[in-house]
């Protein structure tokens, strides 16, 4: 078994940096963690006394932050990370952030104080992650894109998805298109979701119309419409996740009318409640319990070989549907 002075001799650096780096405390650099942990990979260490809380714990654990356990989406997710961690003999942490990015550094904080083996980190706008802590170990970002700091990522083209949906819709005869979505500063996805709903629009020389933004977490059963179809009598409304784009077609059947004959909606992500309604729901699925696991290989991998930061970029598919019909 290599001990922690042949990982810091063959690191280049301090007993000290050694222990902050497999202790994940105290300011350490991006590089610096890089090499100790290839060093540690390469000698084959494994830490073996357990400490403080993680004191008796029969087996490793992950964290993962997710911004809702009860959102389909993220539970397809978290499904997917937990059967590939299974595999490995890792347990899984869930913390969730309630869609407020001010929660994020604070349920990141309570997953770390569990000593994890690594992070699959699903932040508000992956650009807050400068606000974490400065030592953590292998992270992996789940549904953002890679930035400086993260280079680990595993996504889709949610620019792309909203660009394809909206060409649809467009295709289907509809010009006065709105779009409702959850507040940008709590879903990076819903703002590419929304940019490319824009590139659509601009390339089909119509004009795009600002995002009607609600709150993620609560207020979908009791969405009200009326002002904003009273103001752009929209012909169809794309919500930026198919939980929200329920949220609407009540809303439009509370005031009388009918979808799709009289509005028609679409959604992203391809959850299975879209499917079992009537017309099924026009939608952009995504591969989320892939993409779990994908996050929870690229992790492992991280951690346990000290391989490089990747970043995978999974299919979208678009699903027609019955919510959207064609005008004329």
């Amino acid at each position: 078994m290599a001990t922690l002075q042949q990982i810091a001799f063959h690191a280049g650096c301090s007993l000290a940096t050694v222990s902050r780096v497999l202790n994940g405390e105290g300011p350490v650099s991006d590089e610096m963690v890089r090499r100790v942990r290839r060093a540690a990979a390469e000698l084959g260490y494994r830490p073996t006394a357990a400490t403080g809380r993680t004191a008796g714990r029969s087996q490793p654990v992950v964290g993962v932050l997710v911004p809702s356990v009860t959102n389909p989406v993220f539970a397809a997710s978290l499904g997917g990370i937990q059967h590939r961690m299974q595999a490995a003999n890792h347990g899984v942490l869930i913390a969730q952030s309630n869609y407020d990015p001010a929660l994020e550094a604070r349920a990141v904080r309570s997953l770390l104080e569990q000593r994890p083996t690594g992070l699959i980190l699903t932040l508000c706008d992956a650009r807050t992650s400068e606000a974490l802590s400065a030592a953590l170990p292998p992270t992996v970002l789940l549904n953002n894109r890679p930035v400086a700091r993260f280079a680990a990522a595993v996504t889709v083209d949610n620019h792309r998805a909203g660009y394809e949906l909206t060409r649809h819709i467009l295709a289907h005869g509809h010009q006065r298109i709105v779009v409702v979505t959850g507040h940008f500063h709590s879903s990076d996805r819903a703002r590419l979701r929304y940019d490319g709903y824009t590139a659509a629009m601009q390339e089909a020389g119509v004009q795009p119309i600002e995002a009607i933004e609600i709150p993620f977490v609560d207020g979908y059963e009791n969405l009200d419409l009326c002002a904003v179809v009273a103001h752009h009598q929209p012909t169809a409304i794309i919500a930026s996740n198919d939980l929200l784009a329920l949220g609407v077609i009540a809303a439009l059947r509370r005031q009388g009318l009918s979808v799709p004959d009289d509005v028609s909606v679409a959604g992203f992500d391809g959850i299975a409640l879209g499917r079992l309604m009537s017309p099924t729901l026009t939608t952009i699925s995504m591969p989320d319990g892939d993409m779990g696991l994908a996050a929870a290989a690229l992790l492992l991998d991280m951690a346990e070989n000290a391989s490089g930061c990747r970043h995978l970029t999974l299919e979208s598919r678009l699903y027609p549907g019955g919510t959207v019909r064609r005008l004329g």
